[in-house]
Parts: structure tokens; C-alpha cells; sequence
């Protein structure tokens, strides 16, 4: 699924990112790459997203998710 970037000369588009922390801008890049959604939906489909994060996409990350993500990638 592809984003709607019709608006993306619209400054109206940009408000939250004008009071977004460093941790909300990190997200929002994150939850773009397509290397991220595929380790995710790699998560999703055995069935581990409420376990701890495997070491190996941790130390790839750089991430420690305290319980579970509720994230959902499509």
C-alpha cells in the first residue's frame, strides 16, 4: 500500500512533525523502511510480536520495545 502523498506541499500536512520529539520524527522514519515492515511482518507471521525483540533485529534497530507494539505495517 503506497501512502497518499498528494498533499505533501501542503503545510498543514507538516503540524504534528512541527512538535514531534526526537522519538516521533525516529518512528516515522522506521515505520517506512521496507526492510523494518518485512522484519515486522516476519514477527507478525510466527507469531512472536508480544515476545522480546530477537537480538539480532534489536542490535539492527537499535530497539527495545517494553511489551507489545501494537503496530500494525501494510
Amino acid at each position: 500500500m503506497r501512502p497518499d502523498t498528494s498533499h505533501w506541499h501542503m503545510d498543514a500536512a507538516y503540524d504534528d512533525i512541527d512538535h514531534a520529539g526526537v522519538d516521533h520524527l525516529a518512528w516515522e522514519c522506521l515505520r517506512r523502511n521496507r526492510d523494518y515492515q518485512a522484519d515486522y511482518t516476519e514477527l507478525r507471521r510466527i507469531g512472536t510480536l508480544d515476545d522480546p525483540l530477537p537480538a539480532a533485529m534489536e542490535a539492527r534497530w537499535g530497539l527495545r520495545f517494553p511489551g507489545p507494539t501494537g503496530i500494525i505495517c501494510h
